[in-house]
C-alpha cells in the first residue's frame, strides 16, 4: 500500500514537472522576442524580463494576466491614466493596472522601472549580472516575497533565460556597427578658423569589436566657447563622419533613443558614459558609433580638457584615444598646448 502511495505521489510530480516545464517553453516561446526587443529599447536585461514575466503572470494563466495582460504585476500607482481593475494581493482589493495587450505591459514594465529613480542603480549593473539585478529588485521593493530573488534566479537557470540576453547584447553590438555611407547627415560649420572636418574615413576603420570604457564626466563647459564648434541644440549633424546631436540639461536619454529608434544600452555605448536618466549638463550625444580614428592627427588642448571631452568633441572612440595616448588617465584636466594624438603614431606622417 505504501509504495503504491509512493508510485503515485511519484507520477503526479513528474507529471507536475512535465506542465510546468511545458508552460515555461510555450510562455518562452510567445514572448522572447518581445524581451530581447524591450531589452534593447530600454536596457532592462532579457532575461529579467522574461523570469519576472513568467513568476508574476504564473507563465501567463493568473486571472491578471488573462483578463488585464497584465504580466509583471503593477500596480495602478498615483500616475496611472489608463484602465483599472482590483484584486486582493497584498491587501484587499488593490488597483492594478490594465492593457491592451501583452506586448504593452512589457512596455510598461520597462518604462516602470525606467522611471523610478529607486531602481536607477540597476542600470549600473551588467545586463549579464541576472543575479544582481534580481537581488536588487527584491531590494528596491519591487515584490515583499523574501524568495523572490531567488525564484527569479531559478527560473533563469532552470530555463536558460540567459541566452536571451545574450541574444539582445548582440543584436544590439549588430545595430552599433557604423555606416560608412552617410546620405542623411548634415554638417554643422565650425564658427573659427579650425575647420577640421575634411578627411574621408576608410570603412575598414568600423570594426565591430567593442570593449568600451564607461565614464560619466561632463562635457566640460569651457569647451563650448567661441573657440570651438557652436552647435544648434537637437539638430543632426556630424562629427568625424558620426551622427551626433547637442542636448540641453535635463533632456531625457530614453527620449533620446526613442526618437532615434535605437537602444538605450548603444546610446550609452556610442558616448562612452555610465546609464544616467537625465543629461546632466549640455552635452555632444552621437546617435551611431564613433570611428577609431580621428579626421586629423592630434588636438592640442586649450581649456583644461579632459580625454573624455576630446572624444566627444573629436568623434572618436575613448578607447581608441586611451590607446594612442597611453599614460594619460581618461579624466585628467590637460595643460594648454598639450598634444593629443587622434591616430596611431606609427602611422603619422612625420615632417623632415
Amino acid at each position: 500500500m505504501r509504495w503504491t502511495i509512493l508510485i503515485a505521489l511519484l507520477i503526479n510530480f513528474c507529471s507536475y514537472g512535465i506542465a510546468q516545464t511545458e508552460k515555461a517553453n510555450n510562455y518562452i516561446s510567445l514572448y522572447k522576442e518581445v524581451a530581447i526587443n524591450e531589452m534593447r529599447r530600454s536596457g532592462v536585461p532579457a532575461a529579467i524580463i522574461l523570469a519576472q514575466g513568467m513568476l508574476e503572470s504564473g507563465y501567463g494563466e493568473s486571472e491578471l494576466s488573462k483578463k488585464s495582460n497584465n504580466h509583471f504585476g503593477i500596480k495602478c500607482k498615483n500616475d496611472w491614466q489608463g484602465e483599472k481593475t482590483y484584486f486582493d494581493d497584498d491587501e484587499k482589493g488593490e488597483c492594478f493596472r490594465v492593457y491592451k495587450s501583452v506586448a504593452e505591459s512589457y512596455k510598461d514594465h520597462s518604462d516602470f522601472l525606467k522611471s523610478r529613480s529607486w531602481y536607477a542603480f540597476l542600470f549600473k549593473l551588467p545586463p549579464t549580472d541576472y543575479e544582481g539585478w534580481a537581488h536588487g529588485l527584491k531590494k528596491a521593493g519591487y515584490a515583499t516575497a523574501n524568495d523572490y530573488a531567488p525564484k527569479l534566479i531559478k527560473i533563469i537557470t532552470d530555463y536558460n533565460l540567459q541566452q536571451f540576453t545574450l541574444e539582445g547584447l548582440k543584436n544590439s553590438e549588430a545595430n552599433t556597427t557604423t555606416k560608412t555611407d552617410k546620405q542623411d547627415s548634415t554638417t554643422i560649420p565650425y564658427h573659427s578658423e579650425d575647420n577640421t572636418e575634411t578627411t574621408e574615413e576608410d570603412s575598414t576603420e568600423t570594426s565591430t569589436n567593442e570593449t568600451r570604457t564607461n565614464i560619466s564626466k561632463p562635457l566640460n563647459q569651457d569647451t563650448l566657447k567661441p573657440k570651438h564648434p557652436i552647435y544648434a541644440t537637437d539638430s543632426v549633424f556630424t562629427i568625424n563622419h558620426s551622427k551626433v546631436i547637442f542636448s540641453a540639461e535635463g533632456t531625457s536619454l530614453l527620449a533620446i533613443a526613442n526618437k532615434y529608434n535605437i537602444s538605450l544600452s548603444s546610446l550609452f555605448a556610442f558616448n562612452d558614459m555610465k546609464p544616467i536618466e537625465l543629461i546632466d549638463t549640455f552635452r555632444l550625444i552621437f546617435i551611431e558609433k564613433k570611428l577609431k580614428k580621428g579626421a586629423e592627427d592630434n588636438f592640442i588642448s586649450n581649456n583644461n580638457e579632459t580625454l573624455y571631452d576630446i572624444c566627444q568633441l573629436k568623434g572618436v572612440q575613448l578607447e581608441s584615444i586611451l590607446q594612442y595616448n597611453k599614460g594619460i588617465k581618461k579624466d585628467v584636466k590637460l595643460s594648454k598646448g598639450f598634444i593629443v594624438y587622434l591616430r596611431p603614431q606609427n602611422k603619422i606622417k612625420k615632417g623632415k
